[in-house]
């Protein structure tokens, strides 16, 4: 396989790299609670994982996954799911810990904060000479943030750079029509065929009968595969290249 990870190639490698398709791939995310059974960085890992298979298969390079920066009050499962404070129980932390103010700052604030972040990124990643910009947000509520972000920076560059983003799961719903969910099988899934380390079903409940904590979709006891996560990471991977490919005719000279 080549090597796609920006930050860990040499500077002709990078070159060489841009030179045959000059795309970047920017995964974003946030740490939050998936399940008993899965890693807490989920949506962050499973994305990058899936930017560096595209890199790979598509072209262009995977650049360092953004963990940080999110908004948290008002997309967190710990802070917004958690009624009956089994998660809190679970990390060992009191519910206080996300109660709301807990991250100092208005919920508007942390919004556009987020966006701007996105967008200095998005320029600094022009400035290293890619004219395709693939945002991809793992965690499902930052889509929004990512496409705010994507057109203003296509706003102010006026052509000489495009941005788009996706979270994955969208562009395959028509074929997967159970594509998107939380912890359930069709993110345990996409890990299973990723990141097989990460993910332990056993500490599920034996039960199947006993509802899973912050888990919301189909069942990953019943439902989770690594072919079904192999399926659903072929489709999205064919999308964002044609979405690539068409974009790249832009930059055509």
């Amino acid at each position: 396989m080549p090597k796609v990870r920006y930050e860990e190639m040499l500077p002709h490698e990078v070159v060489e790299a841009r030179q045959k398709k000059p795309v970047a791939y920017l995964p974003i995310g946030g740490i939050e609670w998936h399940g008993e059974h899965n890693c807490l960085g989920l949506d962050t890992v499973k994305i990058h994982a899936i930017a560096l298979r595209c890199a790979e298969q598509i072209g262009g390079l995977a650049f360092p996954a953004l963990f940080y920066g999110e908004p948290r009050e008002s997309y967190l499962m710990e802070a917004n799911h958690d009624q009956e404070g089994k998660i809190c129980e679970k990390m060992g932390l009191p519910p206080g810990n996300f109660a709301p103010g807990y991250m100092d700052e208005r919920r508007h604030e942390a919004d556009l904060n987020y966006v701007r972040l996105l967008l200095h990124i998005l320029h600094e990643l022009r400035s290293l000479g890619f004219k395709v910009i693939v945002v991809m947000a793992g965690h499902y509520p930052l889509l929004r943030h990512a496409t705010a972000a994507a057109e203003l920076f296509n706003l102010e560059t006026r052509g000489s750079a495009t941005a788009w983003a996706c979270s994955g799961y969208e562009l395959v719903r028509e074929q997967i029509p159970h594509a998107g969910d939380h912890a359930a099988a069709w993110e345990t899934s996409l890990m299973m065929a990723l990141r097989p380390e990460l993910v332990d079903l056993s500490r599920l409940p034996e039960d199947p009968n006993e509802k899973l904590i912050g888990v919301g979709g189909r069942d990953p006891r019943r439902f989770a595969s690594r072919d079904y996560g192999e399926q659903g990471l072929k489709a999205i991977i064919e999308q964002i290249e044609e979405k690539v490919n068409q974009l790249l005719q832009r930059h055509v000279t």
